[in-house]
């Protein structure tokens, strides 16, 4: 499911998600109509599938994957246990690679640094029980993306 979560980025004009700015306001919510979109291209391709709960699974991790514990995040507002754990989960997952990833128009971050903003958002837009989990990954998910630099 996980590589499904940003599908709706298909919607979004190449000109903001390539932007090397800060996003005005009609671009960033022209950008945050990905998950929602996602979410619905995830039922198109999936609404044949025997796996019910895979689809399920699916499509919330790509509706609900910027999603903020404390409610700040989008597109519904959903906070705490009320967000589905699948995007509870996407959402660390999401944040660092964006953070720790090359882009056209931004530098990788330090895994030192990239570590930091997760941990300081814990609590705040990350679950917390998850924190145990992310620390155990960590290693593996460094190994990663050191075998895999751009």
């Amino acid at each position: 499911a996980a590589p499904m979560h940003d599908l709706g980025k298909i919607a979004v004009p190449d000109a903001i998600l390539q932007k090397p700015g800060k996003f005005e306001d009609w671009e960033f919510e022209k950008m945050k109509m990905h998950a929602a979109e996602g979410a619905r291209i995830v039922h198109e391709i999936l609404k044949n599938t025997d796996d019910e709960s895979f689809k399920v699974i699916a499509e919330n991790v790509a509706h609900y994957h910027h999603e903020r514990w404390d409610g700040s995040g989008y597109p519904t507002g959903l906070s705490g246990e009320d967000i589905p754990i699948e995007a509870r989960i996407m959402a660390i997952a999401d944040v660092y690679d964006a953070l720790v990833s090359k882009r056209v128009y931004k530098e990788r971050m330090s895994f030192e640094k990239a570590d930091s903003i997760i941990m300081e958002g814990m609590g705040k837009h990350f679950d917390a029980s998850l924190e145990k989990y992310y620390v155990a990954a960590r290693p593996r998910l460094e190994e990663y993306y050191i075998a895999n630099d751009e």
